[in-house]
């Protein structure tokens, strides 16, 4: 059994401004690396192998909460939202011709334009993460954070995710013989630094 964790990166300029990046590399700003400083991974988590989207924001978030400079895996890049990709999703939500939809009535298919549906981006992770062969922890988007957790619950992206998916947090699964499964209802929470 091969124990896998994801970490969704710190914030960016674009997180806080609500502008859909998707693989647009923004840089982590300021007060997301502060916080970032003040974690530290659980014990158990520190001697594993670390790896990152090839997105800045991502290198960098595990580079300062592992003190590790990570491996980066292109297939853990986040979604490519398309024509989205800059864009407010308030305003696309507030426009009906946008075609845009909330994430819960996806279905696996549905894609924005001339970007990524739910199973492009599964269909890419599916065989590194399998192909795991040690104890990994991953930091990464919430876009392919969803694409792992939902396979892992089965959710079919139509209603309400059984999951949320929240900063400083691990989601810890595991992965037996092709079988991926989460390894703890709820997520754990990155401790901060002992003074």
């Amino acid at each position: 059994m091969i124990r896998f964790a994801m970490m969704r990166h710190g914030h960016t300029p674009w997180n806080r401004a609500g502008r859909i990046q998707g693989r647009t590399d923004i840089p982590l700003d300021d007060d997301g690396r502060a916080a970032l400083e003040e974690f530290t991974l659980p014990a158990d988590w520190q001697d594993v192998a670390v790896v990152a989207s090839p997105l800045a924001r991502a290198v960098e978030t595990a580079r300062i909460v592992t003190g590790q400079v990570p491996a980066t895996v292109p297939a853990l890049i986040e979604m490519d939202w398309g024509d989205w990709e800059g864009l407010h999703g308030l305003d696309l939500k507030a426009d009906p011709k946008s075609g845009f939809r909330d994430i819960e009535q996806w279905g696996w298919d549905y894609r924005p334009p001339n970007g990524e549906s739910p199973q492009d981006v599964w269909n890419r992770i599916e065989p590194w993460l399998m192909g795991l062969t040690r104890d990994t922890l991953a930091v990464c988007h919430i876009g392919t954070m969803r694409m792992i957790l939902a396979r892992a619950t089965g959710w079919d992206f139509d209603g309400p995710a059984p999951f949320t998916i929240k900063r400083s947090r691990l989601y810890m699964l595991e992965i037996d013989d092709g079988d991926l499964r989460v390894a703890t209802p709820d997520s754990v929470r990155i401790r901060p630094v002992a003074p």
